[in-house]
């Protein structure tokens, strides 16, 4: 039996029944050709032809757009509210009838064709449509015949919004902190004191009191060793450590990701911004971390049957990943553009300062690829070969430029293999740049001209960054930038302002002074976008010298269900908030040289604030990290299933270059795992006004920005080869040019 049979036979609830009554009622086209039709195929077409025919007339230049005669940014960006929903309907009708892979449940597809599930449920009270259906539905009509009309807040409501926020920088928060800090120390002085916890390191003298036993382990509080050393590893601690302030749901779900498999990791310094015994109005402002730290019931049910979101980190030895690339092994070097590869170290840079929940690298956790056994991390004697081995990759390669270390966390590696890394880094790009001298312009080599290391550790362990640590980075770009590596560049996940912390202000000051600037990147998750959110976020972040780079959409799969915002929202934060913070054009060059002036760029970004009264900056791009085409926030809303959960259609992103396979991958399809209705009903459960979200429904096309100057690569002084190594397309070593 087909899906288009089976959704025939699906009754529809008495909710769907009422909701499907007031469609009918609001609408009184729809419904003459809802009653009229003798059947959905027929109901389809006059659909198509009365948006169709409205396009025509006054809105040609929109219907270009849904016919793919124009496209970008500007041709978005013109689109009335009204053109947005007639597109999506045509874009509807167009799919109707079509499946699609559905990797959010254990099903294998879902099929799209709502006017025939409406038309189906008036005809029969069949079709299986949810309420959550028919609320879409409901909203998109009223978008297309005006009804309902798009409200932009103003410059003064945006910063209303980011006023409800919390930063943790601020005096209350600091007071909460400290208190906090005491509790957990106590506990684990307790522990120590019990045998419970025994170390040779973190241990007492016979015979002190108390407050002697206090004293030294605040003493311990600015060694990262010790976060390590006493990080939460089970849920009763973590509970006592909270001041059994978890409710028994939070502990039952903890149970139970215990015995999934998913670890429990949280060190005393994230664990001391959790807030316990607080006033009401500030029991909400650790959301966005509690959600990084408990797991959802979906998260716990989908463990051990996550699949891979990034088709190209599945590689196989000695074949293409999805991207055509050929690489060294199948977990050292992940890539997917021509310029960029990413190298994760055998070494404790595996492993994290802690678990977030939604995290992207999750079904590595999965697999034990990464994990918490710290001492089993310890590089082995065979990695410096091993090293030298996988760098090696990056000499030879024609088009890579961009190494980007990361994990696990590129910080959590010792000062000893962090300096050999970087120090074999050095070597390669020298080389590289050597064996450039002989050859021709237009058949050189790109050499290497950026350096990035990927970390939470100044969030979850901002102690981490010692001075000698410090001075290891510093040493580095000192000789570094002699060969011709320009950029030196932190990359951070800060996704909250409550996050920031003055050790954390602190860690971020050094790592500036060390010649490196420090970009974050920002997990939209449902509780970091709540209005005026990710706004707040920039604007603490740039207080303290960090400059936003991206704002990912959490990943759609089943397993993110809890945490993940549609793309939808994250579209409407773009052109509703984000847009107070956008950089004038005559600023560009400035920004482009902070990378070459770490060390001020705090007082760089505020000078550049004040002179155009911006309350932040939005260097930052909103994308979504797609499967197999890299990061894009280019789609079009195509169709959604009886559930209410819509189908997009990604593009790749139009700004960067690709690899040739990207000719013949065609869209992305992504069904995302929460439907609008859902997303509401989620900000209202956490205190939001749905009202404020409303347009929410309506933001179902995207484009993605341009990148800011400062991201762009440096150019050389001479002209780079067109051809492209270590890329092999149907069964053939090709050589071909990158697709901008």
């Amino acid at each position: 039996m087909s899906l288009l049979e089976k959704i025939r036979k699906i009754n529809i609830s008495p909710r769907s029944v009422v909701l499907l009554m007031q469609l009918m009622n609001e609408n009184p086209d729809l419904k003459n050709i809802i009653c009229t039709s003798k059947s959905g195929d027929k109901a389809n077409i006059l659909i198509y032809e009365w948006v169709y025919n409205w396009m025509k007339d006054g809105h040609e230049e929109a219907l270009k757009y849904f016919e793919n005669k124009t496209s970008g940014r500007e041709a978005f960006e013109a689109l009335s509210w009204r053109e947005i929903g007639a597109i999506r309907l045509l874009d509807y009708v167009k799919n109707a009838g079509r499946e699609f892979e559905n990797l959010n449940k254990k099903i294998p597809v879902s099929i799209s064709d709502p006017i025939r599930i409406i038309w189906l449920a008036y005809h029969k009270g069949k079709g299986g449509g949810k309420p959550e259906f028919f609320y879409d539905m409901i909203h998109l009509f009223r978008q297309f015949t005006g009804t309902e009309k798009r409200k932009k807040p103003d410059r003064k409501k945006v910063k209303d919004w980011m006023s409800r926020h919390y930063s943790g920088l601020d005096k209350e928060i600091i007071k909460l902190r400290e208190k906090n800090k005491r509790r957990i120390l106590n506990t684990i002085i307790k522990h120590i004191d019990d045998g419970s916890i025994k170390s040779r390191t973190y241990n007492f003298p016979e015979g002190i009191s108390h407050d002697e036993k206090y004293k030294i382990a605040l003493g311990w509080w600015n060694d990262y060793q010790f976060h390590l050393k006493f990080a939460v590893r089970s849920p009763e601690l973590l509970n006592e450590m909270l001041d059994y302030s978890l409710d028994t749901d939070t502990m039952f779900l903890l149970e139970e990701a215990r015995e999934a498999g998913i670890p429990t990791f949280v060190n005393p310094h994230y664990l001391s911004l959790l807030n316990v015994d607080v006033p009401e109005y500030e029991s909400k402002v650790d959301l966005a971390i509690r959600d990084y730290i408990f797991y959802s019931k979906e998260l716990i049910n989908e463990f051990g049957h996550i699949v891979a979101w990034e088709k190209e980190d599945v590689v196989e030895p000695g074949k293409p990943n999805a991207g055509g690339w050929l690489l060294p092994n199948s977990y050292n070097i992940h890539r997917r553009y021509p310029e960029v590869a990413i190298l994760i170290p055998d070494t404790v840079g595996r492993a994290c300062g802690g678990l977030c929940a939604s995290c992207q690298r999750m079904y590595d956790f999965q697999a034990g690829r990464f994990n918490f056994n710290l001492n089993k991390l310890k590089p082995k004697q065979t990695w410096s070969e091993k090293l030298e081995w996988l760098i090696d990759y990056f000499e030879k390669d024609s088009q890579l430029r961009d190494i980007l270390i990361t994990g696990g966390d590129a910080f959590m590696s010792s000062d000893r293999s962090m300096k050999h890394l970087l120090d074999t880094v050095y070597e390669m790009a020298l080389r590289k740049k050597k064996n450039n001298e002989n050859k021709r312009n237009g058949n050189k080599y790109a050499e290497m001209v950026r350096v990035r290391l990927g970390t939470r550790l100044p969030i979850y362990i901002p102690y981490r960054i010692t001075d000698s640590f410090v001075s290891i980075l510093a040493e580095f770009k000192k000789k570094a930038s002699k060969i011709g590596i320009k950029q030196f560049i932190i990359q951070t996940h800060f996704i909250s302002p409550m996050e920031v912390t003055p050790a954390t202000r602190d860690a971020i000051k050094k790592l500036n002074s060390s010649g490196w600037i420090v970009t974050n990147q920002m997990v939209f998750t449902a509780a970091a976008s709540r209005r005026g959110f990710a706004a707040k976020l920039r604007q603490t972040l740039n207080d303290i010298g960090v400059i936003p780079y991206y704002t990912f959409s959490v990943k759609g799969y089943m397993e993110n269900y809890h945490n993940f915002a549609t793309n939808e929202r994250a579209i409407q934060e773009q052109m509703e908030e984000k847009v107070l913070g956008a950089v004038p054009e005559e600023e560009q060059e400035n920004i482009k040289s902070l990378p070459e002036d770490a060390a001020n760029i705090i007082p760089r970004l505020k000078k550049i604030m004040k002179k155009h009264e911006l309350p932040f900056l939005s260097t930052d791009r909103n994308i979504m990290n797609l499967p197999g085409v890299g990061k894009s926030l280019s789609f079009r809303t195509i169709g959604i299933t009886r559930r209410g959960r819509r189908i997009l259609e990604f593009d790749y992103d139009s700004n960067r270059k690709h690899s040739p396979i990207i000719k013949e991958m065609g869209k992305v399809n992504i069904i995302e795992s929460k439907p609008v209705k859902q997303y509401i009903d989620q900000m209202e459960s956490l205190g939001e006004d749905p009202e404020e979200y409303k347009d929410v429904w309506g933001y179902s096309i995207g484009e993605t920005e341009p990148r800011a100057a400062i991201f762009e690569y440096p150019e050389y002084g001479y002209k780079t080869t067109q051809e492209m190594t270590n890329l092999e397309i149907h069964g053939k070593k090709e050589v071909a040019e990158a697709v901008s």
